[in-house]
C-alpha cells in the first residue's frame, strides 16, 4: 500500500486522493476475524461535494474507508484501489479508520469561515458498520455537529445506531437531525447472499421502529432495487408494506447501478449464482454503469401506487404529496457524483 510506511507526523495526513497519509498501525483482533483495520490520522474531516452535484448538502464525512458489510454491489468499492487495495476482497476486509476524526472535525467547524451547512454521513461507507463498536467514532461526531448547530443527517444499514439513540434524540433537540435506514429486500435468503456482513432486513425494520418511535420521521431506502431479483411486485408490496408496519414515512426507491470495479465484483456473482441473468444484465446495463431509461421508468409506474398506497410518497415533514408529485424513484441516467449513491 503506498501509504503504508508513512510516519504519523507526515505533512498531509487525509486518504486516499492526498500525498501522504498518516498510518499509525494495523490492527487484527479474534472478534474481527478475517478484518484489518489500518488505524490512521486524517488531516481534515469534512469533504466538500461537486457543485455539480444535486443534493441538499455540500458537505460529508466518512469515518471510515472499506465496509464489512460486504455489499456486492457496493458503489463505493473502487475507491480502495486508490489505496492499492483490491475493490472486491480487501473492499470487504482492509477497514481504513480515522482514528482522530471527531477531534479534527471539531477545529474545523470552529474555524471563522464555518456556515453550518448540513452535513450528510452515509453517503459512501456506513459509519455504523461492525468497527463502529469498537471504535467508537460516531458519539464524538454527533456531539461535535451538534455543538456547533451544524445540521446533520446519517444513512445507515447499522442497527448499532440505537446505542446512539438517546444522543441523537438530544441533538435534535438542537440541530435539525435527519435519520434514514437502507433496506433492499426482506428476503432472508438473498439478504445473506449479496449483503453478508449487514443486520438483517428485519433488524433494521425494528430500527425504523426504534427510531419512529424516538419521534424521528425516518426515510427508507429501498436501494438498490435489484433488477430482475428484487423488482417484482409481490417483493415490492411486502417490503413497503413492512416499512409503513415499521413506522416509515417515506421511501426512496433507487435502481442498482454498478460503477467501476463493481460491476465485475457483482457480475462475478451473478454468473456463480444466477447465470440465467447474465444475457438479460448485458442488455439492460449494456456497457455502462447505469440501467436504461426504461428500466427506470418502468420501475417507476410500478412503485408509483405501491408508495402511494401504503403512503410513503410523504415529505420529510410528513405531509401529503399531492396527487400530480412523482414518487421518489430516482433514474440513474442522471449519472450522480460516486459519493452521492449509497454505501454497501
Amino acid at each position: 500500500m503506498r501509504w503504508q510506511n508513512q510516519d504519523p507526523a507526515a505533512e498531509d495526513g487525509a486518504l486516499p486522493g492526498m500525498e501522504r497519509a498518516g498510518f499509525v498501525r494495523s490492527v487484527q483482533t479474534p472478534e474481527f476475524e478475517g478484518v484489518t483495520f489500518h488505524e490512521v490520522l486524517c488531516k481534515s474531516a469534512l469533504n466538500k461535494v461537486s457543485q455539480r452535484s444535486a443534493v441538499p448538502f455540500e458537505w460529508t464525512i466518512n469515518p471510515m474507508r472499506g465496509c464489512s458489510h460486504a455489499c456486492r454491489y457496493c458503489f463505493a468499492r473502487p475507491t480502495h484501489e486508490y489505496l492499492e487495495l483490491d475493490a472486491g476482497h480487501d473492499f470487504d476486509t482492509q477497514i481504513v479508520v480515522k482514528t482522530n476524526v471527531a477531534a479534527v472535525l471539531r477545529q474545523e467547524l470552529r474555524r471563522r469561515s464555518w456556515r453550518g451547512d448540513p452535513v450528510a454521513l452515509g453517503t459512501n461507507t456506513d459509519p455504523y458498520q461492525r468497527a463502529e463498536g469498537r471504535y467508537r467514532l460516531m458519539p464524538g461526531i454527533i456531539a461535535a455537529l451538534t455543538e456547533s448547530g451544524t445540521p446533520f443527517s446519517i444513512l445507515t444499514k447499522g442497527t448499532l445506531l440505537r446505542r446512539d439513540l438517546p444522543l441523537l434524540v438530544q441533538s435534535a433537540r438542537a440541530v435539525p437531525v435527519s435519520l434514514a435506514v437502507s433496506v433492499a429486500t426482506i428476503d432472508d435468503e438473498l439478504h445473506r447472499a449479496i449483503e453478508p456482513g449487514t443486520p438483517g432486513p428485519r433488524a433494521r425494520l425494528e430500527l425504523v421502529r426504534a427510531l419512529a418511535e424516538a419521534g424521528f420521521a425516518v426515510n427508507v431506502m429501498v436501494a438498490p432495487v435489484i433488477p430482475y431479483l428484487t423488482d417484482d411486485s409481490a417483493h415490492l408490496e411486502a417490503l413497503f408494506g413492512a416499512i409503513a408496519a415499521a413506522g416509515g414515512v417515506r421511501a426512496t426507491v433507487l435502481p442498482m447501478h454498478l460503477r467501476g470495479s463493481t460491476r465485475g465484483w457483482f457480475l462475478q456473482w451473478l454468473a456463480e449464482h444466477h447465470p440465467a441473468l447474465l444475457r438479460r444484465y448485458r442488455q439492460l446495463y449494456g456497457r455502462g454503469a447505469y440501467v436504461t431509461p426504461e428500466y427506470s421508468a418502468w420501475l417507476r409506474e410500478r412503485v408509483e401506487p405501491l408508495l402511494a398506497r401504503y403512503r410513503l410518497d410523504r415529505h420529510r415533514d410528513g405531509s401529503e404529496r399531492g396527487r400530480a408529485a412523482r414518487p421518489v424513484v430516482h433514474s440513474q441516467t442522471a449519472r450522480p457524483e460516486p459519493q452521492l449513491a449509497l454505501f454497501g
